[in-house]
């Protein structure tokens, strides 16, 4: 199914148990969702891209929170209050640097698996995800959402509380490899 929005058409998917999407736009300002994915930085500060957008939003309680959670390491999940933001919880997440960490694939599936157990544990309904480390953490953005749309369907498979999953992708080039990893998957 397909619904356009903003001349961009947004792709959802339902399983079993959840409505998968798939659209452009903002993390930050995703007012429907019970917790947006921070692609944390170790140290769970402002960063770039992400990291940024979200810290520049919630801070500085955001980082009063983060702090004591600090350092994690890559594949590793952790949750906070999500103050300023129009969230209950941000999820911060760390993936992968690319040629850096390894196993990578194993660690960006680790990210998202851990995330969702973290909804889950929280009885949360609807999470929003950036496309991580496909910025500066340089992964090959094909490679990362395949990991990341079959980690999201493969863990929807136990979902007791979620049932609602979206990737707020930046632009339109990473949303189309978005889409079209998603359209080859059988759901």
């Amino acid at each position: 199914m397909f619904t356009f929005v903003r001349g961009i058409p947004d792709m959802i998917k339902k399983t079993e148990n959840i409505t998968l999407e798939l659209k452009t736009g903002n993390i930050v300002k995703q007012h429907d969702t019970d917790a947006i994915v921070n692609a944390a930085n170790a140290e769970l500060k402002i960063g770039g891209g992400v990291a940024g957008a979200i810290h520049s939003a919630g801070d500085p309680e955001l980082e009063q929170l983060t702090r004591p959670l600090a350092p994690i390491k890559p594949g590793e999940a952790v949750i906070t209050e999500a103050p300023n933001l129009p969230n209950r919880f941000v999820i911060h997440c760390l993936g992968p640097v690319y040629g850096r960490d390894e196993p990578a694939d194993t660690l960006l599936a680790r990210c998202y698996k851990n995330a969702l157990t973290l909804a889950e544990e929280n009885q949360l309904e609807s999470i929003a995800f950036p496309a991580i480390s496909t910025g500066a953490f340089g992964f090959p953005m094909k490679d990362a959402a395949r990991i990341a749309i079959q980690t999201v369907l493969d863990e929807s498979k136990h979902a007791k509380s979620l049932r609602f999953v979206t990737f707020v992708l930046f632009d339109e080039k990473t949303y189309s490899v978005h889409a079209e990893v998603l359209k080859s998957l059988e759901i």
